[in-house]
């Protein structure tokens, strides 16, 4: 039944190995990906983000697969457990498999790290960095723009012109998706760093932290209430009292599909 699930094209499926990534590594059922269960329960939006989706666990000692489902049932998962596997069906090795996508990254024109580099020693080339606003911050390319795509309409037009245009992110493959859209936007050739920024960072090419050019705002990720701040205590404080109203606070929103039990 897991498998036919997987096979249909008209419902979201997500499985995941709750094992260890070095269980995972060392024999996993084919088609899983590795979603260790407490950080699968604990960021269950980043792993499967499809609201509605069904999600099909599985584990090796039938033990932390239904721990991991009692909780993801709690916050309204349909969730499944894969029984009666045996050791034969852990048969795939290695990393997880690529991700699927529904609609293949388009093709794009590309360009090295070693070439985008020898292009920033001249104006007239502006790098726009795809990538999560955590990421940029930690580390990017010395010059580029973190812009969030949806946003980055508004965004080019608040950039210094430019006559060509290079897109990144960790892989580039979301900005891949970018590049057409930009190119039809700004009329301006556009390119698409080859590899990423992970590709720039390998080849030992220099890269700058903080948010040095923020063209997009920060509103990518959720900010904890003692981040960006020195009021430690204070805001350590407040986050204490949201957490003790947040049942209070769900009792009130009927949308969550949350339960405590």
């Amino acid at each position: 039944e897991a498998r036919r699930w997987a096979g249909e094209a008209v419902r979201t499926v997500y499985r995941f190995d709750v094992r260890t990534p070095e269980e995972y590594e060392a024999g996993h059922v084919p088609g899983f990906r590795s979603a260790p269960g407490g950080q699968l329960v604990q960021e269950t939006d980043m792993f499967a983000p499809v609201r509605g989706a069904r999600v099909i666990l599985a584990d090796s000692d039938g033990v932390r697969a239904n721990m991991s489902a009692s909780w993801l049932a709690q916050m309204n998962v349909e969730v499944y457990v894969v029984d009666g596997l045996t050791a034969a069906d852990f048969a795939e090795k290695g990393a997880a498999p690529p991700p699927r996508y529904a609609v293949a990254p388009p093709a794009a024109d590309e360009i090295a790290p070693a070439d985008l580099a020898a292009l920033l020693q001249a104006p007239g080339t502006a790098v726009l960095d795809f990538t999560s606003s955590a990421n940029y911050l930690q580390r990017h390319i010395p010059g580029a723009w973190f812009v969030i795509r949806s946003q980055f309409a508004d965004a080019v037009r608040t950039l210094p012109d430019a006559r060509r245009y290079v897109v990144t992110s960790g892989s580039s493959l979301l900005a891949r998706f970018v590049a057409p859209e930009l190119a039809a936007l700004t009329q301006r050739p556009v390119q698409v760093l080859a590899g990423g920024t992970a590709a720039w960072i390998e080849a030992g090419l220099p890269v700058e932290a903080g948010g040095t050019r923020m063209a997009s705002p920060r509103i990518d990720r959720y900010q904890r209430p003692y981040e960006g701040t020195d009021n430690a205590r204070e805001a350590m404080s407040a986050y204490l009292e949201w957490e003790q109203g947040l049942v209070a606070q769900l009792a009130r929103d009927g949308t969550h599909g949350f339960r405590v039990i």
